[in-house]
C-alpha cells in the first residue's frame, strides 16, 4: 500500500493545520476582548463612536436594537 508510507506526513499536515486554526481563533478572541475593553474605557471618558448619534451611549443603542 502506497498510502501507508505517507501516513506520518498526512498526520503532521492535519496537526499543523489544526494548530494554525486554533491559534487564529484564540488570537481573534483575545483581540476582541482587548478592543471591547478599550472601547468601554473610551466611552467612559466621554468619547463616542462617529457612527452613533450624539448624546447616545452604547447601552442606549443596544436597548433600541
Amino acid at each position: 500500500m502506497e498510502g501507508v508510507s505517507h501516513i506520518g506526513f498526512i498526520a503532521a499536515s492535519y496537526a499543523a493545520a489544526a494548530t494554525v486554526v486554533i491559534a487564529l481563533i484564540a488570537w481573534v478572541a483575545v483581540d476582541f476582548r482587548i478592543l471591547r475593553r478599550t472601547l468601554a474605557d473610551l466611552e467612559s471618558r466621554g468619547m463616542t463612536r462617529r457612527s452613533a448619534p450624539a448624546g447616545r451611549t452604547m447601552e442606549q443603542a443596544r436597548e433600541d436594537a
